[in-house]
């Protein structure tokens, strides 16, 4: 069989598949979402009340300004730890020397997305699929379970995340009252950062401008009077990184 029947096969089981999950669950009455790499959860949610929780494995990623499809088990911006469940499918593409099963990236469009989400899905066993859709990257998972909200998962993820009014829930940063997306003020960390970086469990992410370094380097170090001058406050994950690319102005 070649790629492109092989991939049409999974494609109309995924079909199948999706239109039972989305009758069982009705994904698309819920309009948020939130993941958490660190947990492995997909949260969809109109409301605290009104939400469910799925177990994914991330499938990969699609850049819509690259054009170009990224495997997560070839993406070290991907934290979680269960995407080397899909090296069985890379294994099964060098077998059937299938290239896009088997290159970390590629050029492609965003029907490579579905049809190697379809792929995953069937050999991970999944019980359906989502996309989530931002500004420049479309990401792919495939959904293996519903969780119960009362798990100590989701326990333990509700205790480290902020809503935000702009990004929904999101893991917290902390940031000087100086820093906006006006002026370019400078960005000072307290370690090297990127988005979606696994932290430790006392590791928070932690910014402030340059007026607020020179009066941190006058003292040697945070204390009451550096730390009331640059009257830190809480953000989201997501704010937190708009902020650090403004204002380190590349």
């Amino acid at each position: 069989m070649n790629y492109k029947e092989f991939c049409q096969e999974k494609l109309d089981h995924l079909i199948e598949i999706q239109n039972l999950f989305k009758q069982q669950f009705d994904i698309d009455s819920y309009a948020n979402w939130f993941y958490d790499s660190e947990f492995e959860l997909l949260r969809l949610y109109n409301s605290d009340e009104d939400e469910v929780y799925f177990t994914y494995i991330p499938v990969g990623t699609y850049s819509k300004e690259k054009q170009t499809w990224m495997w997560s088990w070839f993406n070290d911006s991907s934290i979680e730890k269960n995407k080397k469940k899909l090296l069985v499918v890379k294994e099964f593409g060098i077998k059937n020397q299938y290239e896009k099963l088997q290159e970390g990236t590629f050029p492609s469009d965003e029907l490579d997305g579905w049809e190697l989400t379809s792929v995953c899905l069937d050999f991970l066993n999944g019980i359906g699929a989502y996309k989530v859709n931002s500004d420049h990257l479309d990401f792919y998972m495939v959904l293996t379970a519903v969780e119960d909200k009362n798990s100590k998962s989701v326990q333990q993820s509700k205790q480290k995340i902020v809503e935000c009014t702009q990004h929904g829930f999101a893991r917290p940063g902390f940031v000087c009252q100086h820093l906006d997306c006006k002026t370019v003020s400078g960005f000072h960390e307290a370690f090297d950062t990127y988005k979606g970086m696994e932290l430790e469990e006392e590791d928070d992410f932690q910014a402030w401008c340059d007026e607020c370094e020179k009066v941190r380097a006058e003292y040697g170090e945070w204390n009451e009077e550096s730390e009331n001058f640059a009257q830190i406050r809480l953000v989201c994950e997501n704010c937190y990184f708009e902020l650090k690319k403004f204002n380190q102005n590349f």
